[in-house]
């Protein structure tokens, strides 16, 4: 298995070769995402925080690519249920707010 510094590494590869293939120079990247010089390059190294690293993608018109790393989850009815609690099913009948605004028939 790999560990998270080589994910890391590959990813930042991958991100250098896409730059490349589109002839974009890191400082011509790095104004379409509006971030430094420096951070593509720590990203290319595979060094970077996410929202740095989604930045980049988004200017490089990758965004795409994302819905296939991490894919959307359902949520299973059994879970849905765990987290939703219990729900009130009936009224009590017992009002607990000022109703003396409302008119008498």
């Amino acid at each position: 298995m790999n560990s998270g510094k080589t994910l890391s590494q590959t990813l930042g590869e991958r991100l250098k070769q896409a730059r490349l293939n589109q002839d974009l120079t890191q400082s011509q990247l790095a104004e379409l995402a509006g971030v430094s010089r420096r951070s593509v390059l720590n990203a290319e190294k595979g060094k970077t925080q996410l929202e740095t690293f989604v930045s980049l993608l988004v200017a490089l018109g990758l965004t795409e690519n994302l819905e296939h790393m991490i894919p959307t989850s359902v949520v299973s009815p059994v879970q849905l249920a765990k987290l939703q609690g219990k729900r009130r099913q009936r009224a009590s009948g017992k009002s607990t707010a000022d109703n003396s605004d409302l008119p008498t028939w």
